[in-house]
């Protein structure tokens, strides 16, 4: 029976207006701006220059550093520049950027298979590596080196269906609409494993999702178990996810392998089956486009370099002017200025918030020793400390409280009374250690 993590909040789904659409597939971009850093690691250096012809499928950035994983062509048609692009991350970054031909002209003929009882651990992680798949719930770790680094340590596997975040729901349609994908890129991780079993871990606001998902298993096959889990933020970070199902906490500093576990998201698992079966490279992503100041909200089925302005368009555009354009959820999401940045391989949704919800504006942020930052915290920090520390600038202090453990879920901001930016705080305060550590171990 599953049970439950610390800290946590409940705020509002919003996600009925898309959770009921079907993934469409809108016409791909004239122009696809595809940056060379979209996933956890070193960035990757582009092997095409302009004027080059490019098919799709065919591989366009590269690192030889260990945590990468290659970049695709998601459309097929000729370079038109290899330069700094605007990217969601706020800044610019080397993209090659693609006139696309609209044939679609495949690179080569795709390495099928029907049976992969002869491949080793290590040979699906090849596979998966070539097809540069990273985890697709938005962390965007390349899930080849996830798995090399738990081989020998894991004896368990979570396939993350939580989806816990408000709006997003491009998941939950996929678990519907792809779950014999998601089925069988389950089983590839128990092979990788040797488990006897893998467990999907859904939250019970996708009822309709489980009941589908328990339909597809053959009522002999015990390798898959799938459990209902209660709805709660953030259900679906992997260390709250494995403390539910498992009992077991990754300490700090720790790593899920630590505790012999390890989590890969349901587009994960299909996009894994699609690569080790079909010889699909990731070039598509499943995307929300949500919000109150979307015309029609859904989910598309776009290609990796779309600029989130044609996904926007391909929903009917605005019905009223956004006070705010998010990429992600509104818990962990990132702001946008440029609609010309194009969809990623993290990309899972992309709102058009409203006045309303975006909350009201306040001019004076003050903390008044209320605790319930600290309540509510899955990680059992001390936000109201980490951030009068973060503020001095007592970076010593700052590292005794442990904010490398801060996962960022919001749930300290989204419950503090006194509207603090505490999420951006600590991420100010990560960066400032990371920066302290380097100088003193350059010296």
């Amino acid at each position: 029976m599953p049970g439950k993590f610390f800290g946590g909040v409940h705020p509002a789904q919003n996600k009925s207006d898309s959770a009921k659409k079907e993934i469409r597939t809108p016409r791909s971009p004239e122009i696809a701006v595809i940056p060379m850093s979209m996933h956890v690691g070193a960035q990757c250096r582009p092997l095409v220059g302009k004027g080059d012809y490019v098919a799709l499928g065919q591989i366009i950035g590269d690192s030889d550093a260990p945590v990468s994983a290659p970049i695709h062509a998601s459309v097929s048609g000729t370079v038109v520049a290899v330069e700094a692009r605007p990217h969601p991350s706020g800044s610019r970054v080397l993209s090659v950027v693609i006139a696309n031909d609209f044939k679609d002209t495949p690179a080569g003929d795709p390495d099928v298979r029907t049976d992969v009882s002869d491949l080793s651990p290590e040979s699906i992680a090849d596979i998966i590596r070539s097809a540069g798949i990273v985890g697709l719930g938005g962390a965007a770790f390349p899930t080849h080196a996830k798995i090399r680094s738990g081989l020998g340590k894991v004896d368990t596997v979570i396939i993350n269906g939580a989806e816990c975040e408000p709006y997003i729901t491009s998941g939950y349609r996929g678990m519907l609409e792809n779950g014999d994908e998601l089925l069988g890129g389950a089983r590839i991780f128990r092979k990788i494993y040797g488990l006897e079993s893998v467990t999907i871990a859904i939250e019970d606001n996708k009822a309709d999702a489980i009941r589908h998902l328990k339909r597809l298993l053959p009522s002999s096959d015990n390798s898959i178990r799938i459990i209902s889990l209660k709805t709660r933020y953030p259900q679906g970070a992997e260390k709250q996810l494995i403390q539910t199902v498992t009992g077991r906490q990754v300490p700090p500093g720790g790593l899920p392998a630590d505790v012999g576990c390890a989590v890969f998201n349901t587009d994960t698992a299909a996009a894994v089956y699609r690569a080790v079966y079909n010889g699909v490279p990731l070039t598509q992503k499943v995307v929300t486009v949500a919000g109150s100041a979307v015309a029609s909200p859904v989910n598309l089925r776009v290609r990796i370099g779309t600029p989130f302005s044609e996904l926007f368009s391909a929903c009917g555009g605005f019905k009223e002017t956004p006070r705010k354009i998010v990429m992600g959820g509104p818990m962990t999401g990132l702001a946008q200025h440029d609609l010309s940045a194009p969809v990623i391989k993290g990309t899972n949704c992309i709102l058009a918030l409203s006045d309303h919800e975006c909350g009201r504006a306040v001019s004076e942020r003050a903390c008044i020793r209320c605790g319930r930052c600290i309540e509510a915290c899955p990680m059992r920090l001390m936000p109201m400390l980490m951030y009068a520390y973060e503020q001095k600038g007592d970076l010593d202090e700052l590292e005794k409280l442990n904010v490398t453990d801060c996962i960022e879920c919001g749930c300290c901001g989204y419950i503090c009374p006194g509207r603090l930016h505490l999420v951006q705080s600590f991420k100010t305060g990560k960066k400032k250690l990371a920066e302290k550590r380097a100088k003193e171990a350059a010296r």
